[in-house]
């Protein structure tokens, strides 16, 4: 488990070589507890080395997404930046998104609750072409933004 030292070390490594300034809290574990804890450590593997977790957790402190990467392969920060976009798009937009979703691309509506909704849903599906069936339609998103990995900003 790295230090307060090594973390702060690695994030002015980062900000020396690429001028990005690291916008999120590192959290130096020497024990290992807070690793234990959210499952980072794979007994089956290492008693004492983590697995690479990405947590994504939102303004409520509620954890939205946990990707598990093993010792050997690297993260993936394009589809870490998509999955974070996914969320915030879905919960603007109270939709849910399709296999294979890219920002600001159609998002699924949710089912409609009552037979009258369903039937209106019919028509508007017949009339905008936006979905297969009453259950599944797609809208453009709205307040969709693209993170852009390589300069660490969003694109509107």
């Amino acid at each position: 488990m790295d230090s307060n030292s090594s973390h702060l070390s690695w994030i002015y490594d980062i900000y020396l070589k690429t001028g990005i300034k690291i916008p999120f809290p590192i959290i130096a574990d020497r024990n290992g507890s807070i690793a234990r804890k959210y499952g980072m450590i794979s007994n089956d593997i290492s008693t004492t080395e983590t697995v690479r977790n990405v947590f994504i957790i939102d303004d409520k402190g509620i954890i939205r997404l946990i990707l598990v990467y093993p010792m050997n392969v690297g993260r993936s920060i394009p589809e870490i930046l998509r999955a974070l976009t996914a969320l915030q798009v879905a919960d603007a937009n109270n939709a849910s998104m399709p296999a294979n979703w890219v920002p600001c691309e159609p998002v699924i509506l949710p089912p409609p609750q009552t037979f009258a909704e369903l039937l209106a849903r019919n028509s508007e599906i017949e009339k905008d072409k936006n979905g297969m069936a009453w259950y599944l339609s797609f809208k453009e998103p709205k307040n969709c933004k693209v993170i852009d990995d390589k300069e660490n900003k969003k694109i509107e």
